[in-house]
């Protein structure tokens, strides 16, 4: 271990779903554990472009007489990914958390943003999953879209015309009750939600918003307070997300000058994960779903939640052996 970060080799779970035990194949997907990245997007974020409109005033003009000051400041704290989407769902992650935007100066473009905006657009990088879903038939992902930063009613239009003309055919109908063996049977392999519940309306094959767990910290302890606190309420009937990931505010970097949320992020990881390794998936009150985290190739985040199904199916002894081998590890 050097500087709190976990020192191991990251495995990736490319097909997981395809060799879950035939017992788990009829559960709906909501009473399975399945990993997420949280602002899935935040990898390719544009140091050139503006603070985004719903950031705070003080910030925004700051940034518009300082933008050599606020933009590497807000570059280093709102990324939280490493890599391409196709590489994320390659490691496991089976939920992506895409929170879309207009650029102020990018015409009919539809970009993502957390602080600042990306470089990637959002049909380069729907068009990439797409490619992905297509080498792995068997896999399911969930699509978040939502926060819709200045999108007219027209965007809206043209974006899920676009959804539809890619992904449409794989796109698993909110009206069933999806299950991996149902997804499979009928060859879908998006859950497709939308974040805005007048264009879900329109439009059946959209799943509604999907209710997130955070704790608004930089505490970890706080964090699994949080959620433990929640749980004991009981979870929602259906998708729902348990946030590991940590949230900084202007005190936190400003006591903080030479941090960032990668180091932050990797600082805290241990307790984080070892509290999310005693979780258990399934509909009982405290039963996680979806946990999401930040850079999520820097550990085995993935292979630690995708090993939480095997508890469903007789515990640690149907788990296998690399599931059990990142459990056990001295490491976490």
């Amino acid at each position: 271990m050097e500087d709190g970060q976990p020192a191991v080799a990251v495995v990736g779970n490319p097909d997981w779903m395809r060799c879950l035990p035939e017992e788990l194949l009829d559960l709906p997907l909501w009473n399975l554990a399945l990993p997420g990245s949280h602002d899935s997007m935040a990898f390719c974020l544009d140091v050139s472009s503006p603070v985004v409109r719903s950031e705070s005033r003080c910030l925004r003009v700051t940034d518009r007489f300082f933008p050599c000051w606020t933009r590497p400041c807000v570059y280093r704290w709102a990324t939280t990914q490493q890599s391409v989407l196709s590489d994320q769902c390659d490691l496991g992650i089976r939920f992506l958390d895409l929170r879309i935007a207009r650029k102020p100066a990018g015409g009919g473009t539809l970009f993502f943003a957390h602080g600042i905006y990306t470089l990637m657009t959002v049909k380069e990088a729907l068009g990439e999953l797409a490619l992905w879903l297509d080498a792995h038939p068997k896999e399911i992902v969930v699509v978040s879209c939502s926060h819709f930063e200045a999108l007219t009613d027209e965007d809206h239009t043209d974006l899920v015309e676009f959804i539809m003309a890619l992904l449409g055919a794989k796109l698993c109908s909110p009206q069933d009750t999806p299950t991996l063996r149902s997804c499979w049977s009928r060859g879908q392999q998006v859950i497709l939600s939308y974040d805005d519940q007048q264009v879900v309306q329109q439009h059946p094959e959209l799943w509604s918003g999907i209710p997130y767990w955070y704790a608004d910290s930089p505490d970890p302890k706080k964090v699994i307070a949080y959620l433990e606190d929640m749980q004991r309420r009981g979870r929602p009937a259906g998708f729902y997300v348990c946030g590991l990931n940590l949230t900084e505010d202007i005190c936190y970097v400003v006591l903080h000058p030479l941090q960032d949320m990668r180091k932050m992020t990797m600082e805290a990881l241990l307790p984080l994960l070892r509290w999310m390794g005693e979780q258990q998936p399934g509909p009982e009150g405290g039963g996680v779903n979806i946990v999401c985290c930040d850079f999520v190739g820097m550990s085995e985040f993935c292979s630690l939640v995708i090993g939480l199904n095997y508890k469903l199916v007789g515990g640690a002894c149907r788990m296998p052996q690399r599931y059990l081998d990142v459990k056990k590890s001295g490491e976490l």
